[in-house]
């Protein structure tokens, strides 16, 4: 893998990560995600860096995960046992980005799909462009919403909210996300990283030790039950993985039409 898929500015206690797989939209492949959570990790032991801003860049966010990976085309032959872990590095790396001390910070232009909407739902704060939007497309492509993705937007935009990003699949523009309580802040567009720095200064002006108490206490009262509800998400990815709906869904996607689900 490139070692430039992700970059990391560190300016002061500021972080600045960026993905760079702009020919692919940034769309995440197993590797991408495998890097994104050994940065986490990496980011846990540091006390010098006390603020995180995560980007795709002046276009997208991302376009969620790369379905041409060949990494991720594997996982479909692979056996049963197999599939079950290759599908925990999405929710782990999420998992891990939400353990985090630090404030971090999503800055988001144009479009945040899939698994984009998932890792910038494991940040603490979101800020948008005016035009962006974001998209969950996975039920209509027979696949179950995972990463443990479904317990945090509703934390942050309710139950009945939550069921319209999700089953619908339709694009939420940066207003009615910032209404909603999914972005935190909107932007001229090309400004989510200014204001996305504005955010994290206000994080760094702070003393770093009970803001990052203040942090965990707020993600264990809201979040408490997450991992009940949750736990589940990758047996039932490889479950829809394995469904004749899945294989029409993915035909129909190559194919640019209208998929004809039998719930097979």
């Amino acid at each position: 893998m490139s070692p430039k898929t992700v970059i990391v500015q560190e300016e002061g206690p500021l972080a600045v990560v960026s993905f760079n797989r702009p020919d692919h939209k940034n769309a995440m492949t197993l590797d991408v995600l495998r890097e994104m959570y050994e940065l986490a990790r990496a980011f846990e032991v540091r006390t010098d860096i006390n603020a995180i801003i995560v980007t795709g860049g002046d276009q997208f966010f991302s376009a969620g995960m790369d379905l041409s990976d060949p990494g991720l085309m594997a996982v479909f032959d692979a056996p049963l046992s197999q599939k079950r872990k290759l599908m925990e590095y999405g929710p782990r790396m999420c998992q891990a980005w939400e353990d985090l001390d630090q404030i971090t910070i999503a800055a988001l232009e144009g479009f945040c799909v899939g698994g984009g909407v998932s890792l910038a739902s494991s940040l603490d704060f979101r800020v948008m462009a005016k035009s962006s939007y974001i998209r969950v497309p996975e039920i209509g492509l027979a696949m179950n919403m995972s990463w443990a993705t479904i317990p945090r937007l509703v934390h942050l935009v309710g139950p009945a909210r939550t069921k319209e990003i999700v089953l619908f699949g339709e694009r939420i523009n940066s207003l009615n996300a910032y209404e909603w309580g999914f972005a935190q802040r909107i932007c001229p567009d090309g400004g989510s990283m200014q204001h996305a720095r504005i955010l994290a200064d206000k994080a760094l002006a702070l003393p770093p030790v009970p803001s990052a108490m203040t942090k965990q206490t707020v993600n264990a009262v809201s979040r408490a039950l997450d991992r009940s509800v949750s736990h589940m998400d990758a047996d039932q990815f490889v479950l829809t993985m394995m469904s004749k709906d899945f294989e029409e869904a993915m035909q129909a996607f190559m194919e640019k039409r209208k998929p004809r689900f039998k719930g097979e």
